[in-house]
C-alpha cells in the first residue's frame, strides 16, 4: 500500500479549512451502479421508447447545432409542455435541469440565510439538501406512524416557523402517501410564503393541483418528466402565477436547458400517448405487486399512489444486500429516518422484473 504523499495531506488540510463544515458533514447523493441488474431502486419507467419514436428522436438530435448556445426562450416548447401536461394558459412556466435545479431556485429566490423551509417529514431528501446548501433553515414536521400528515402539527409548525417555502410532495416520496386536498387547502391558507406542490409522481396518482393553480396566490406546481420514461433527459418544469415565475427566472442559470434536451422533448411530446400508456401499465401493476409483497412472511406494505411501493420487513439492510447479491437493486431507507426503520422502497418494474423480485424475496425470507 502506497504511503500518503505530503501534497495529499496539504490538499486535505486546505479542503478542511475552506469547505463549509456542514457540507463536509454531508454525504453525496448515492447512485448504485446498475450494470446488468434488475433496477428497481430509482422509480424510473422500466419501458424504453418504441423503436419508431427512437428513430425519429435520433434524426432530430442529428440536426441540432450544438456549437450554438440555446435560445433565451423556447416558445414552441413551452406551448408543447402546456398542451401535453395541462398547464393553464394564464400561468407562467419555468424550465429546469430536472426538478432538483428548480428546488434550488425556489429556496435561493425566497430565503435569506436562516429563514425557514418546511415540509412534512420524511419526504423527498432534496428538499432538505437544497435548504441546507442554500443557507436556509430546514424544518421537517414528522408524519404519523402510518406516514400520514398530522394537520395540527403541520399548521402549528407553519405558525411557529413562518416558513418562506413549504414543500408538499403529492404523492410523497418515499412513503407513497397522497395528502388529502383539504389539508393542502389549509396549508395554502396558513402559509405566509410560497407553497410548492411537488407532483413528480402525479401521472400515477390520478389527481393534480395544476387545474387549481391560479386559484391560490401562493401556489406553484413542480413536476418532472423523469418518472414517465424520460429520466435521462433531466427536465423539470414549474408552473405558477407569472409574478412568481418572473422572480424565480432571475435566479435561473443561463442556458440551463441544453439544445439536445429541447430537441428530444419536442419529438417525444408529440408521442405523449406512449408515455401515458406506459404510466397506466405501471399503475395497473402496482396493486398486484403490493398484494404479492404483503403476502410474503413478515412483510408490511404501505398504500402508494406512486410508481413504487414502500415495505417494512425485519432485517431490511441485510435483505437489501442479499437482493443486490442476486443482481436486484431496491432502495434501503432503513437508516434514513426513525419512522422508516426496516423500510425498503421498490419501484414497479416490468412483469418479469416484479416476478423476479418476488421470487428472490420469497426465497430469502423463507430461508
Amino acid at each position: 500500500m502506497n504511503a500518503p504523499r505530503p501534497a495529499d495531506a496539504r490538499v486535505r488540510q486546505c479542503v478542511q479549512r475552506t469547505v463549509r463544515a456542514d457540507v463536509q458533514a454531508l454525504r453525496a447523493y448515492a447512485v448504485a451502479p446498475a450494470g446488468d441488474c434488475i433496477k428497481l431502486d430509482a422509480m424510473e419507467c422500466p419501458y424504453p421508447l418504441p423503436a419508431p419514436v427512437r428513430a425519429e428522436l435520433a434524426q432530430a438530435l442529428a440536426q441540432v447545432d450544438i456549437h450554438r448556445y440555446p435560445a433565451a426562450s423556447n416558445a414552441a416548447l413551452q406551448a408543447q409542455v402546456r398542451q401535453a401536461f395541462g398547464v393553464p394558459q394564464q400561468a407562467g412556466l419555468l424550465f429546469g435541469n430536472g426538478s432538483d435545479e428548480l428546488i434550488h431556485l425556489l429556496v435561493q429566490t425566497c430565503c435569506a440565510p436562516g429563514e425557514a423551509v418546511l415540509s412534512p417529514w420524511p419526504s423527498f431528501v432534496y428538499f432538505e439538501m437544497a435548504a441546507r446548501l442554500d443557507h436556509a433553515r430546514f424544518v421537517g414536521v414528522p408524519l404519523t406512524a402510518d406516514f400520514q400528515i398530522d394537520p395540527q402539527a403541520l399548521l402549528a409548525a407553519i405558525a411557529r416557523e413562518q416558513p418562506k417555502v413549504v414543500f408538499l410532495a403529492v404523492p410523497n416520496n418515499p412513503t407513497g402517501s397522497l395528502w388529502p386536498d383539504e389539508v393542502i387547502e389549509q396549508v395554502l391558507q396558513a402559509a405566509p410564503g410560497l407553497v410548492v406542490v411537488d407532483e413528480a409522481y402525479q401521472p400515477f396518482a390520478g389527481r393534480s393541483w395544476m387545474p387549481r393553480l391560479m386559484e391560490h396566490p401562493n401556489l406553484v406546481v413542480l413536476r418532472t418528466v423523469s418518472k414517465i420514461g424520460l429520466a435521462g433527459l433531466r427536465f423539470g418544469y414549474l408552473a405558477g402565477h407569472p409574478a412568481w415565475v418572473a422572480e424565480l427566472d432571475k435566479a435561473r442559470p443561463p442556458y440551463n436547458i441544453d439544445l439536445l434536451t429541447q430537441a428530444a422533448l419536442t419529438v417525444v411530446l408529440r408521442h405523449k400517448a406512449v408515455l401515458d400508456e406506459q404510466a397506466a401499465r405501471l399503475v395497473a401493476d402496482r396493486e398486484p405487486l403490493a398484494r404479492a409483497l404483503a403476502a410474503l412472511p413478515g412483510v408490511t406494505v404501505f398504500p402508494s399512489a406512486g410508481n413504487f411501493v414502500l415495505l417494512r420487513v425485519a432485517g431490511a439492510q441485510a435483505l437489501h444486500r442479499a437482493l443486490a447479491a442476486r443482481r436486484i437493486l431496491v432502495r434501503d431507507f432503513s437508516s434514513a429516518h426513525p419512522l422508516l426503520a426496516d423500510c425498503l422502497r421498490v419501484s414497479v418494474g416490468t412483469p418479469d422484473e416484479n416476478a423476479a423480485l418476488l421470487a428472490a424475496l420469497q426465497d430469502l425470507l423463507n430461508a
